[in-house]
């Protein structure tokens, strides 16, 4: 079965290079499929395209097929070999139960608006599951920055001993850049958070349909109100999530790069419990950060995924194109993989073990260079002539230090600013509109 199908069939191998891998992405599409629909349903009877009583069977019926989508429903929905999307399964699904009143659901409305409406619902959902995972991390971040805050390591820059830096810092550091990765999210929430139904095939309708019920219904916070731009969002949408996904992504891999440099044994700042590591088939005494490294390829892959999109969708035209489908097969997997890539990087460094007393190693003495410096300017020389007194007392071979640190500044090793950190982070999950969402859309299934 096809929503365009009149007389005439498409060639056998026309029809599966077209639909590609389109059921297996539409079965994650099927219950905000259904969901659009009811809200598409009780529109049409405001706008008197259905009776009552049909707007009651249908919206019942829609509510059944909803529950099936739960995969743990005794009898699964699924998409019929012989019917091309998830669009078709529901109308046959109605069609079959209603007669003639299930054929009534597609007007006012087109396939391109359908899609658009269920991707930017899915989208939406997953957006808010993935901001619930970072918050998760973000606090285990902030947990464990304060309790190994006085514990002192090397910083580094170009890969050189630069100055001290801690544990606190570090962990501090990944917990501040998921706030502003979840700020970025946020902007693409707003993006996504927009109603196209009712833009029909991208030029409108000439049915009396209330576009303000639907975005009412559907819980978005506004409409995207051209319909030509309705249909050109569709593929800009999905680079503007792929972006703030691939930020996330970025900062998982930096951490891992970090964690698989700490974790070597020239450095040997930290260790994992031997089962959170892998071992070498010849090499007996090999713990690798296998979990690290994948998390890092993972992120990088999904860093590459705005610049696929956008080459993807790069010099189409106004209007809807068929390429934008594949774009399901690229963004959708994202989300699984960066929720898993969180949830492993939780569990390492819930149970991370920090080397202590790090910088006692008298070959780490030149970090404390710029603290030497810095008291001789508290003493009064400037800051040009203590530098240079400093240096020459390490070329000489006569640098003496202090390993304590007094670093009391916002954002330093001595004040770490935990609280504040959380606080933009809190004012950031707060600004998203969960439960607002959450209530149209139970209002929806459950009347």
């Amino acid at each position: 079965m096809k929503l365009w199908q009149k007389d005439t069939a498409a060639l056998k191998e026309v029809e599966v290079f077209t639909v590609g891998r389109d059921r297996e992405f539409d079965l994650l599409l099927a219950p905000f499929d259904i969901v659009g629909s009811i809200a598409h349903v009780i529109m049409l009877a405001s706008a008197g395209l259905l009776t009552t009583g049909e707007k009651d069977s249908l919206v019942a019926a829609l509510r059944e097929i909803y529950k099936t989508t739960d995969p743990a429903h005794s009898s699964p929905f699924t998409i019929h070999p012989e019917i091309e999307d998830i669009h078709s399964q529901v109308e046959l699904l109605l069609t079959q139960q209603l007669g003639d009143t299930g054929k009534k659901i597609h007007s006012a409305r087109s396939r391109n608006d359908q899609v658009l409406v269920d991707v930017k619902l899915f989208l939406r959902n997953e957006l808010e599951e993935l901001v619930k995972s970072i918050g998760s991390l973000f606090a285990l971040l902030q947990s464990q920055s304060e309790k190994y805050k006085d514990h002192l390591f090397p910083g580094y820059t170009h890969l050189q001993l630069a100055m001290p830096s801690s544990f606190g810092l570090w962990f501090g550091a990944y917990a501040e850049s998921l706030v502003d990765d979840v700020i970025t999210i946020r902007s693409a929430y707003e993006v996504v958070n927009k109603n196209p139904l009712g833009s029909a095939a991208g030029y409108g309708s000439s049915f009396p349909i209330s576009r303000n019920l639907t975005t009412q219904l559907l819980g978005f916070e506004a409409m995207n109100y051209n319909v030509v731009y309705a249909q050109m969002g569709r593929g800009k949408a999905e680079r503007i999530v792929a972006q703030s996904l691939a930020n996330v992504a970025d900062t998982l891999a930096k951490l891992s790069m970090d964690a698989c440099l700490y974790l070597n044994q020239n450095f040997g700042f930290i260790s994992f419990p031997a089962e959170l590591t892998t071992g070498s088939s010849i090499m007996p005494h090999k713990k690798n950060p296998d979990v690290f490294e994948l998390i890092r390829s993972h992120g990088n892959r999904i860093k590459a995924l705005p610049n696929e999109i956008t080459m993807m969708t790069t010099n189409l035209p106004s209007g809807y194109h068929r390429d934008l489908q594949l774009l399901k097969e690229h963004l959708f997997p994202a989300f699984k993989t960066l929720k898993d890539c969180i949830s492993m990087a939780g569990l390492m460094l819930g149970h991370i073990e920090i080397k202590k007393d790090i910088l006692a190693d008298e070959k780490y003495k030149y970090l404390f260079s710029v603290e030497e410096v810095n008291k001789l300017v508290n003493a009064g020389m400037p800051f040009r002539d203590a530098y240079k007194k400093v240096g020459r007392d390490i070329e000489a071979g006569q640098f003496t230090y202090d390993t304590r640190v007094q670093h009391t500044h916002e954002g330093s090793i001595g004040n770490l600013c935990t609280a504040e950190i959380k606080q933009l982070m809190d004012e950031t999950l707060n600004s998203f509109p969960f439960p607002t969402v959450q209530a149209a859309i139970g209002s929806l299934v459950n009347g």
